[in-house]
């Protein structure tokens, strides 16, 4: 019979996504879901892609039975409520008006007024800056080893 020593350090997590995910801001990773770019999961390295396309192909396997909705992801910020324009407070459901004083005001919609709207920030959509499905990632960046030509006619420029 072989004998193994015991694990030195902290034993292994039962919940490491949910560790990963919540110890800290992490980008694509709003609360409840997980956010990847199809263009830079496409451009990770091949043996990335294939260990993805093994991992996503065993989760649809195993919850693709049940009833999922449709997903809308729309490419958001944080803005202070102030900075908007108007059809940004109206995505993001506020109002603004200008009071007898002559003073903006900021509502909710249902009429609600705010008291501090220099205060609130809120997430409103903006163009992707993300490179798009046609566009590798890393298109402006030389392979590496070798040094970015300074100007002139070549592949970097």
């Amino acid at each position: 019979m072989t004998m193994y020593p015991p694990p030195v350090g902290r034993p292994a997590s039962a919940t490491p996504v949910h560790d990963y995910l919540s110890a800290g801001p992490h980008p694509g990773v709003p609360e409840g879901y997980v956010v990847l770019p199809q263009a830079l999961v496409e451009s990770m390295p091949l043996p990335w892609q294939q260990a993805m396309t093994q991992i996503l192909a065993e989760f649809h396997q195993a919850y693709g039975h049940l009833t999922w909705p449709e997903y809308r992801v729309v490419p958001s910020r944080r803005e202070r409520l102030v900075n908007l324009d108007e059809e940004q407070l109206a995505e993001v459901g506020y109002l603004v008006e200008i009071d007898a004083d002559g003073e903006l005001v900021y509502r909710e919609r249902t009429g609600r007024r705010l008291d501090k709207p220099e205060e609130v920030e809120v997430l409103v959509s903006y163009p992707d800056p993300l490179p798009s499905q046609y566009r590798n990632a890393n298109e402006d960046t030389p392979p590496r080893g070798f040094p970015a030509p300074q100007g002139g006619p070549g592949p970097w420029s």
